[in-house]
C-alpha cells in the first residue's frame, strides 16, 4: 500500500458491531471497516492500514467518544501484545457478544434456528485463569510506542513476552500478564534477570540461533508448578546454572524440565523433554479424578471452568450401564474417563501418541478399566470396520480442533447411527458447517455456548443431537 492510502484517516466513525473474529465492525457507504480495540457505541477517528474490495482494515488513531458500556483495560500491555483484546468490554457485554457470535454462525452456515440457545455460561474467573502459558525469547524486543514518542533511550534490547499480532519476528517484552495465578510474573522476571546479568543471548528468530529460545509455564489448582525451559543450543554450564537457579529459588516448581531445540521451527512435539529435578508430569485433580499433566500432554487451560464444560458433556450424553460411547479426539481421555464412570464402554480416539499415552495413564491411576484408546488419524480409524470390530456407539462425543471433521468422519457417524451426538467445538464457524451435514439425520435439541477464554473473542459451543425417528 501506497504512503498515501496509509495516511487516509477516517474522521467520526461510529462502531456498530462486533464480528466472528472479535473484531469491531463500522460501515461507511455500505463498505465493512474491522477496527481492533473498539468497542460497540465508540466514535473514532480510524486510520486505513488495508483495503480490500470488500471491507477495509483500519486502526484507531483518535477516540471521539466512548460510550457508556466501556470500562479501563486493566493491563498495561493492552492494545500491543495482542491478547485480552476485550479488556475494555464489561463482561456481561464480552459474554453477549460471544452467544451472537455462535448465534449467528450456527444461523447463517448451519442454517440452524439459533433462538433456542441457553444463556453463556460465564467463567467463575475472569483474570488469573489460565494453568498454562508459552512465552518467546527474543533479541530484539518490540519498540513501542511511547517509547518512540518520547526518543526513549533503549539500554536492553532482549524481550521475554509474546509475538505481536501478524509479526512473527517481533515480541513485547512483558512485564505483568494477567492470564496466569503467580508465580508465574515472578519466575519469568526472574529468568529474564538471570538471563541478562549474565549476558546469555536471546533467540535470533530470523537468524534462528541464540541460546534462549521459548518458555513454558504449567500450574495446578494446589499451587503445584512446571517449568520447561527452551534452549536453541547447547551450552551445559550455561543451562546448568540457569536450572539450578530456578530450582533453588523457587521451591514450588516441582517438575523442572528443558528441550534442546535446534530447528527452524518452535514445535516441540518431535523432541525430547528432559526432566533436570522434580517430577516429570502435574498432578491435577478434577471432580474426583486424578489427571497426568506431562510436558506434551493436553489439558483445558481453564481448569475451574472446564469442570462446568465437562457437566454439560456429561449431561447431554446422559449415557447409561448398557451403552457404548465413542470419544472422538479423547486427548488426555478427560472426557472419555468422566463417562467410563457411568458407561458399559468408552472407546477414545485421537492423533497425538503422547496424549493416548497420558489416556491410559490416567485411566490405570483412577483405576478405569471399561476404555480402550486408540491412536492415529481419525478419518484412517474411524471406519465401519473398527466399528463392527469394537461395537456399536449409543453415544459419540465429538470434541475436534479448530478445523472442525473431517467429511469421510462425518458420513461414519451417520452410517454409524448413535442415539445421541454431543459435539463439543471452539469454532463455532466450522461446528455449523459440520452440523449442517449431521442434521440430515439428526435433530439439534440443546446448544450450550461456554467461556472458556474472558477478554478475548474465543467461545466454546456444546451441540445435543438426537437421531430423528
Amino acid at each position: 500500500m501506497s504512503k498515501k492510502k496509509q495516511n487516509i484517516i477516517l474522521n467520526n466513525v461510529e462502531i456498530i458491531d462486533i464480528g466472528a473474529e472479535g473484531k469491531a465492525i463500522a460501515k461507511i457507504d455500505g463498505k465493512v471497516i474491522f477496527v481492533p480495540y473498539a468497542i460497540p457505541g465508540s466514535i473514532v477517528d480510524v486510520q486505513i492500514v488495508r483495503k480490500q474490495r470488500n471491507f477495509i482494515e483500519g486502526k484507531i488513531v483518535n477516540i471521539v467518544r466512548l460510550p457508556d458500556k466501556f470500562v479501563d483495560a486493566f493491563c498495561e500491555h493492552f492494545g500491543i501484545c495482542g491478547g485480552c483484546k476485550w479488556q475494555n468490554l464489561p463482561y456481561d457485554e464480552q459474554l453477549f457478544y460471544k452467544q451472537k457470535q455462535v448465534a449467528d454462525q450456527l444461523q447463517r452456515i448451519g442454517k440452524i434456528d439459533s433462538s433456542e440457545i441457553n444463556n453463556i455460561i460465564a467463567s467463575p474467573k475472569i483474570i488469573e485463569y489460565r494453568n498454562k502459558l508459552e512465552f518467546t525469547f527474543s533479541h530484539k524486543r518490540w519498540i513501542t510506542q511511547n517509547e518512540i514518542d518520547e526518543n526513549a533511550t533503549i539500554a536492553n534490547y532482549n524481550a521475554l513476552g509474546f509475538h505481536i499480532p501478524q509479526l512473527f519476528d517481533k515480541v513485547l517484552n512483558i512485564n505483568r500478564c494477567y492470564l496466569q495465578p503467580e508465580p508465574s510474573n515472578t519466575i519469568r522476571r526472574a529468568i529474564y534477570d538471570f538471563a541478562v546479568e549474565n549476558s546469555y543471548s536471546f533467540f535470533d528468530i530470523r537468524k534462528k540461533n541464540g541460546f534462549l529460545r521459548n518458555l513454558i509455564i504449567r500450574n495446578t489448582k494446589c499451587g503445584e508448578i512446571m517449568v520447561i525451559v527452551v534452549f536453541g543450543c547447547e551450552d551445559e554450564k550455561k543451562r546448568c546454572a540457569l536450572l539450578d537457579y530456578l530450582q533453588i529459588k523457587f521451591p514450588q516448581i516441582v517438575s523442572l524440565q528443558y528441550v534442546i531445540n535446534t530447528k527452524l521451527n518452535d514445535t516441540v512435539n518431535d523432541l525430547d523433554v528432559i526432566c533436570y529435578s522434580g517430577s516429570s508430569f502435574l498432578m491435577e485433580n478434577m471432580n474426583g479424578l486424578k489427571f497426568k499433566i506431562a510436558a506434551k500432554s493436553f489439558y483445558q487451560t481453564n481448569t475451574e471452568q472446564v469442570l462446568n464444560l465437562y457437566q454439560t458433556v456429561f449431561d447431554y450424553a446422559n449415557v447409561n450401564r448398557s451403552q457404548t460411547v465413542y470419544d472422538l479426539y479423547t486427548g488426555t481421555g478427560t472426557i472419555a474417563l468422566f463417562l467410563a464412570q457411568h458407561a458399559q464402554k468408552v472407546i477414545g480416539i485421537e492423533y497425538i501418541a503422547e496424549a493416548i499415552e497420558d489416556a491410559k495413564h490416567n485411566a490405570k491411576i483412577n483405576n478405569i478399566n471399561n476404555v480402550d484408546f486408540y491412536v492415529g488419524d481419525m478419518k484412517d480409524i474411524l471406519t465401519a470396520d473398527f466399528i463392527n470390530t469394537n461395537g456399536k456407539a449409543d453415544v459419540i462425543i465429538l470434541d475436534p480442533p479448530r478445523a472442525g471433521i473431517h467429511p469421510k468422519v462425518g458420513e461414519v457417524i451417520l452410517n454409524a447411527q448413535p442415539e445421541k451426538i454431543v459435539y463439543v467445538s471452539c469454532n463455532p464457524a466450522t461446528q455449523a458447517r459440520d452440523l449442517l451435514m449431521l442434521t440430515a439425520e439428526y435433530k439439534i435439541e440443546k446448544i450450550q455456548p461456554v467461556d472458556m477464554f474472558p477478554h478475548t473473542h474465543h467461545v466454546e459451543n456444546i451441540v445435543l443431537l438426537v437421531r430423528k425417528c
